[in-house]
């Protein structure tokens, strides 16, 4: 009899039938496979059915390995590389707006809110566990301009198990922040910051590092240019990812290049934020030199194909960006985005490639109508969701390989409330994307982090 799993699979093996995409064109089909996971989360061996170490370690680890049912296959952890914490209480509100209207009237009064941290709490509480139902393992989270809440959303993150990178926004220019809700001065982004990276760092419930500080101004519009200046040195000194918005629309495009005269990617390389741990989301408008100074900084972009078709204006030149070596992984943009699955960011992904090569406008010729090799497909849009976006925030997560972190989510295709229907499929690849067009919240039966058993809880199954 296999080990209950809410005592997790550190020093144990798992035994079933996995996909992964290490390459943005490479899907493995991992059958009949064993994969060990050493004492500290990291997988240590994946062995299929033919390697000649296989029937050594099933011996070894005997009633410690753990088999997937029939019907259940495992994937690895999603990576979402931008999410606004606070802002899951509107997901799916008010996307009728143009962007600053929707930041002035509805975002901000919303986050301003979190000063409140019994309010906070609750909703942190529900967006963590959400997430990870969803197969969400990663998640580089936007908290809000108030200290002891971003602190707050780190402890949840911990308590719950999910990889997180946490980042107090900071917003201190009066001209384009609401007098409640910003930052006094640019000294006081930098300090609260500062704050919450060291609070981040030596929590003693954060000894592996599961959550990670982040330097987060939240767009060139909301910050002065001191404040941009001293979150740079932050991020140097500390050595912390950085992420903010860029080129998001034609109002936040535009917005740079009056104030600086330059592009939003030029302007943030200017004030030394533009590193290898640097996301940035959406990034829309990149030109060609952009991106090639992302790809010379190592930095990232975070794609949000869903939410860039309510505020962005256009689609993101995904595959020019990953032919010039820039970094892509994929972001729900909670709530500009009003899904937050990951496998819903994996299909708009590519929907939003194949209406870019196409063109949209019935009325131009076929050879006018839209930009040649732009799309991407499924295997593409699942690979920047788990490795594209580890490899994004420079993290070993992603791929089911050896010496990566084991973030598991395994699916039950079998779910009845679930939306997958195999029938009598057999062939592992049509199964694949059975999984990734039908799959929900339903079919997700249970996910690892770091080899720890996150969902369902320990609580709940103790419950049950």
């Amino acid at each position: 009899m296999n080990t209950p799993l809410r005592s997790g699979l550190r020093g144990r093996a798992i035994i079933g039938d996995f996909f992964h995409a290490p390459a943005l064109d490479r899907l493995e089909i991992l059958a009949d496979t064993l994969i060990a996971i050493d004492e500290t989360g990291t997988i240590s061996a994946v062995l299929g059915p033919n390697d000649a170490d296989r029937a050594d370690a099933e011996a070894r680890f005997g009633d410690m390995a753990l088999r997937l049912p029939q019907g259940s296959y495992g994937l690895p952890g999603f990576v979402d590389t931008h999410v606004h914490a606070p802002q899951y209480p509107q997901l799916g509100l008010a996307l009728d707006a143009p962007l600053e209207t929707w930041l002035n009237t509805y975002t901000f009064p919303l986050e301003a809110q979190y000063a409140n941290l019994e309010f906070a709490a609750t909703r942190y509480q529900s967006l963590v566990e959400d997430l990870l139902a969803g197969g969400t393992t990663t998640a580089l989270y936007f908290a809000t301009q108030h200290v002891a809440a971003s602190k707050l959303l780190a402890d949840i993150c911990l308590t719950l198990g999910q990889r997180a990178l946490v980042g107090k926004v900071a917003m201190d220019d009066p001209a384009a922040c609401p007098d409640g809700y910003r930052d006094a001065t640019p000294e006081a982004a930098v300090a609260g910051t500062r704050e919450v990276i060291e609070y981040i760092r030596a929590h003693p419930g954060n000894q592996e590092a599961l959550v990670l500080p982040v330097v987060t101004p939240r767009f060139t519009p909301s910050c002065s240019e001191a404040a941009l200046a001293g979150l740079g040195a932050l991020a140097h000194q500390y050595d912390c990812h950085v992420q903010t918005h860029c080129s998001e629309s034609d109002w936040a495009h535009g917005h740079a290049l009056s104030r600086f005269g330059v592009t939003d990617t030029q302007a943030l390389d200017g004030f030394g934020l533009l590193t290898r741990r640097t996301v940035l989301a959406h990034a829309t408008f990149l030109s060609t030199d952009d991106m090639d100074r992302l790809a010379g900084r190592g930095a990232g972009v975070a794609h949000c194909a869903l939410s860039n078709i309510y505020f962005a204006n256009s689609v993101f030149p995904l595959r020019k960006a990953l032919e010039r070596q820039v970094g892509v992984g994929l972001g729900t943009d909670i709530s500009g985005g009003p899904s937050a699955s990951m496998f819903d960011a994996c299909l708009a992904t590519v929907r939003s490639s194949r209406m870019l090569e196409e063109g949209v406008d019935p009325d131009l010729p076929p050879e006018r109508r839209g930009r040649p090799n732009s799309a991407v497909d499924l295997v593409a849009a699942f690979h920047l969701a788990t490795a594209g976006g580890g490899d994004v925030l420079d993290l070993p997560v992603g791929r089911l390989a050896v010496g990566c972190r084991f973030d598991l989510v395994a699916i039950d295709a079998t779910a009845r409330a679930g939306g997958i229907r195999l029938f009598d499929l057999t062939d592992p690849t049509a199964i694949f994307e059975k999984i990734m067009h039908g799959a929900t919240r339903a079919n997700v039966a249970t996910v690892w982090v770091d080899g720890h058993q996150v969902v369902p809880s320990a609580q709940r199954e103790a419950a049950n």
